[in-house]
């Protein structure tokens, strides 16, 4: 059976590349029929927080990237990584090392004046003295001497690293608390992962955390290394190049189908095809499709998604994500038409969910201002009268709905003699305040009859506000 994990520290948001390595490691599992774990890795006790662990499960919450156990807490097995410590060193396969940190720095100098790599040199490896005097040990474990360590992996092919350019990692520090590879083996081995999808950042510590486990005479999972994901001028991906974190996509309007469909292909392809919903990504998802080359990221592959999304997902599923927007502006959703008839109107000229809801706040609350050229070319004394007859058509209609609102505007533009869009444009302009909106039918029946008849009057009077001025 596939397990798969992902194990992130808790030291700030959850980040575009660790989603990435969530995403993959899910829908491997999810593809074979097997369990994702979520292990949150917070040993570093200086900088991991209870506000980005939350952040972590809030990113995973957005994403839908569900897991079947955990979440996992590192500092609430420290006793158990205390148990199998005192394992390896009854079996002589750790040891304690006096060193002091002065001495470790003057081995270190003494490496480098002779071109050496600086490494430990294993002179506490087979002490048999008595624990010596002002001095905290260290726990290291006894990496083997020879031989070689062969890490199979699933994207790269084999790597092949030498034990003698391995030092004796140290497992346990001086106050006694675990070292990260030291619990990571521990937690994989406890939890029967026979998968380890993660970056390539890792791929030094594979074996030295393999030596470990065959120490421990336990199961060694298969390795998956995928490379880092870089910024669109090649650089490592910072906050520079937008957004570096996936409740920062949240925040900009995107929606979670498309940054899950964005990020699957930052690094697997399965043919041309760019656009795959979740249940294709789970079916089609394998390891050998991914890339071994580092992928660059692409802001406009992101909003060409996520225009696609909003326009092709069920309008009430993109409502539910809508409302968090609108409740950004402010605004009660309650006070004005359902979100699912906003999405409806606004999907095919939205970029993103926030440029939705922006678009959409006339429909909610009064604008203060109208867009100045908007309204110095469409609320002029030439638009009073047709303004004037769509207010008196408008309050007479028996029913308010798009076709009769649109028969109405049609025929005033055809009393007055007018193009349709010479009507259109000023009443678009007078119920919104800019230029832009959907088609004015539609606006109008969302926007309600009372709310339509005050924004002509008010329409009304900023024209004659401005005649006043002129003269």
């Amino acid at each position: 059976m596939v397990k798969t994990r992902f194990a992130p520290s808790p030291t700030g948001y959850l980040h575009i590349g660790g989603a990435r390595t969530a995403l993959f490691s899910w829908l491997y599992a999810r593809r074979h029929g097997g369990p994702f774990v979520l292990r949150i890795e917070d040993t570093d006790l200086e900088r991991s927080t209870p506000e980005a662990v939350n952040a972590i499960l809030e990113g995973m919450n957005w994403l839908g990237l569900d897991y079947d156990e955990g979440p996992f807490y590192q500092t609430q097995r420290f006793d158990r990584y205390r148990e199998v410590l005192q394992q390896l060193l009854r079996d002589g396969k750790a040891y304690y090392c006096y060193c002091t940190r002065e001495e470790l720095e003057a081995l270190r100098e003494e490496q480098r004046n002779r071109k050496e790599k600086p490494r430990y040199d294993g002179r506490y490896r087979d002490y048999r003295g008595p624990p010596r005097q002002g001095v905290e040990p260290v726990v290291r474990f006894k990496n083997p001497l020879d031989g070689e360590v062969v890490v199979e992996d699933l994207i790269r092919g084999n790597i092949v690293f030498q034990n003698a350019e391995l030092d004796d990692l140290i497992i346990a520090r001086a106050d006694g608390t675990p070292t990260y590879n030291f619990c990571v083996v521990v937690d994989d081995m406890d939890m029967g992962i026979t998968h380890v999808i993660r970056g390539d950042d890792h791929i030094n510590n594979t074996p030295r955390q393999i030596n470990i486990l065959k120490a421990l005479e336990a199961p060694v999972p298969k390795y998956g290394h995928v490379p880092m994901i870089l910024g669109p001028d090649g650089q490592k991906l910072s906050k520079r190049h937008g957004a570096a974190s996936v409740m920062e996509c949240r925040d900009l309007g995107y929606l979670p189908e498309a940054v899950l469909n964005y990020l699957v292909r930052l690094g697997w392809s399965h043919g041309d095809q760019e656009i795959f919903s979740l249940d294709e990504m789970t079916e089609l998802f394998d390891l050998e499709g991914c890339n071994k080359a580092a992928s660059a990221i692409n802001p406009s592959k992101l909003i060409w998604l996520n225009k696609h999304y909003l326009k092709t997902l069920d309008p009430v599923h993109v409502a539910r994500h809508l409302s968090w927007h609108i409740g950004q502006l402010g605004i009660d959703p309650c006070q004005g038409p359902p979100l699912t008839e906003v999405v409806r109107a606004f999907a095919e000229r939205a970029d993103t969910l926030k440029g939705m809801a922006a678009a959409a706040e006339f429909l909610y609350r009064e604008f203060e201002d109208y867009e100045p050229k908007a309204a110095g070319k469409n609320l002029t004394t030439l638009t009073e009268a047709p303004l004037r007859h769509l207010a008196k058509a408008f309050a007479a209609l028996p029913e308010w709905r798009a076709e009769p609102i649109h028969e109405t505007v049609k025929k005033v533009a055809e009393e007055q003699r007018l193009a349709l869009g010479k009507v259109a444009q000023p009443l678009r302009v007078a119920i919104s305040g800019t230029a832009v909106s959907p088609p004015i039918d539609v606006t109008l029946e969302l926007l309600g009859r009372t709310k339509t008849l005050a924004r002509i009057e008010r329409a009304l009077r900023h024209i004659h506000q401005g005649a006043g001025d002129e003269s």
